[in-house]
Parts: structure tokens; C-alpha cells; sequence
């Protein structure tokens, strides 16, 4: 339900300053109980799209959302990834021809900001004619900085697990783009290409224009893996702080843009090499 009325809030059905349906109307549309309507909207709340939401009068569509997913400017402040990447990613996905370079730890949250434009083109309200996107990720044959257990563990069960995760997110978001060229004749490329080396920072350059960069930071945390419980240096990606640069904002933005492609390109074609998604 959050899904579908933020797509409806970024594609401008629902525009800013309108009042949402009453509870009671959305219940009866989704055919769920209240409270999962009042879930639903505090989602959209925390995520700045809706306010006023409460039990006694219908929420508003707030009056910086944007429709077709664009935010504020580029002087907008950083949000964590998983709020500001898919409304960008969303927007990227309005133009005839579709370019995602991304260098990160793992694909989950380009996975889930994917989601949406692919939710917009099922349902019509998008058709790019070609989608290129590709992929910088970590080799399986080096020693990853992190995730990595903080005591001098070799079983290697924490490597494992990112290496099963980070194949099956790739796969995932291959297989699903790559079925648009059957379900709606879209040239779709996706290639996916191994670093020897643990990224510290994430980054994503969208069509050429735009890109949104942010700081792996660690923290040492426990958790629970084949029912032990280890201590690790991890970071939480999706929590991660993206800061955005848009190529016509200026000399500093257009610069780091034009930079940034520069590096992913180096990166590309020179130290990484072809990776494989599978064990």
C-alpha cells in the first residue's frame, strides 16, 4: 500500500498540498484494516512525502514532494539511501535512455530503489527505450575490510554470507531487469564487473548528469550467524548518507560529476574484472 501511494505521490497523481483519501476510503480500496492504513501512512510520513497524518482528518501530501520522484534541488541536505535513492532512480528511469553506474558493497539497495520505476513501467506510466546499467562490486577473492569479525576469525562464515548475498542481489536485480525485454521490448543491458579492493564509500551516476555519493561508516556490532553470536565491523549501507551533485548546478556539482565518471571508468576498464554471480 505504501508502494503504490508513493508512486502515485511521485508520478503526480497525488499532487502537493492535496489531502489523501480519508482511512476509511483507503481501507476499503486495499482491502485492509485501518491500522495497516495508518502503517502505511506513517511510512510515507517518515519519509517526508506525506504530514499531518493522525487518526482524525486525512493526511496531506506535503508540500516539497515532487512529482515524477524529484526532490528539492541539489542543495537539498543528504538523506539516507533509502529514502532518497529510488525517488532519483525513479526520476533517471523518465528519460528514453536509462544509465546507472553504481560501485557499492552489495546491489540490496539498488535493488530496492529499482523497485519503483519497474512498478511504473508495469503499470504504464514509463517507457524508456534502452537501459544500460553497470555494476562495480567487490571480488569474492579478496579479504574483505568489511563485513569482517573484529576477533582474528579465519572460518571465513562472515565472507560467505556477503558473497551469497551479494550474488543473489545481483542476480535479482539482473533477472528483473532483463524480463522487460520480453514483457515490453526494452534494450536492456546489465554487466557487472569485481574490484580488488573493499569500497569505502558508495556511488551512484545516473544518466550522465547526476550523482549520489556516501560514506560506508563502520560501527562493531553483534550478530547471530549459524547460531553464534559474533562481533563485527559492518556498516548499515541502506543508512548511509547520500550526498547529491547535479551536473547543471554549478561549477563544484558539474566538476564532481564529470569526475566521478572519470574514476568509475578508470575503475572499469582497467583494475576490476569480470565477476561471476555465483558461489
Amino acid at each position: 500500500m505504501a508502494d503504490e501511494l508513493r508512486g502515485r505521490i511521485r508520478s503526480g497523481v497525488l499532487r502537493p498540498g492535496q489531502r489523501m483519501p480519508t482511512q476509511a476510503k483507503l481501507a476499503d480500496e486495499f482491502g485492509v484494516e485501518r491500522g495497516a492504513v495508518r502503517q502505511a501512512l506513517r511510512i510515507l510520513q517518515a519519509e517526508h512525502l506525506l504530514s499531518n497524518v493522525s487518526k482524525g482528518s486525512p493526511a496531506t501530501v506535503a508540500p516539497d514532494s515532487y512529482p515524477n520522484g524529484v526532490p528539492a534541488g541539489p542543495g537539498t541536505p543528504p538523506q539516507p539511501t533509502m529514502v532518497s535513492l529510488a525517488p532519483r532512480t525513479a526520476a533517471a528511469f523518465a528519460a528514453p535512455h536509462v544509465e546507472i553506474d553504481a560501485l557499492c558493497l552489495t546491489a540490496v539497495s539498488l535493488n530496492l530503489a529499482i523497485g519503483e520505476p519497474l512498478r511504473q513501467i508495469h503499470a504504464g506510466r514509463l517507457k524508456p527505450d534502452k537501459i544500460d546499467v553497470r555494476i562495480l562490486l567487490p571480488s569474492r577473492d579478496i579479504d574483505l575490510a568489511f563485513p569482517a569479525p573484529v576477533s582474528a576469525s579465519t572460518d571465513g562464515r562472515v565472507q560467505r554470507r556477503w558473497l551469497a548475498q551479494r550474488n543473489a542481489q545481483g542476480q535479482v536485480l539482473r533477472h528483473n531487469l532483463l524480463a522487460l525485454r520480453s514483457t515490453h521490448g526494452i534494450d536492456v543491458r546489465v554487466s557487472f564487473r569485481a574490484l580488488p579492493f573493499t569500497p569505502p564509500v558508495k556511488l551512484y551516476l545516473l544518466n550522465g548528469s547526476e550523482a549520489l555519493f556516501a560514506y560506508y561508516t563502520l560501527t562493531r556490532r553483534e550478530e547471530e550467524i549459524d547460531n553464534e553470536s559474533l562481533e563485527l565491523y559492518d556498516t548499515l549501507g541502506s543508512q548511509s548518507m547520500l550526498f547529491r551533485f547535479e551536473q547543471t548546478a554549478g561549477l563544484r556539482d558539474t566538476t564532481f560529476v564529470e569526475q566521478s565518471h572519470l574514476w568509475f571508468n578508470a575503475l572499469w576498464e582497467t583494475i576490476s574484472s569480470e565477476l561471476a554471480l555465483t558461489n
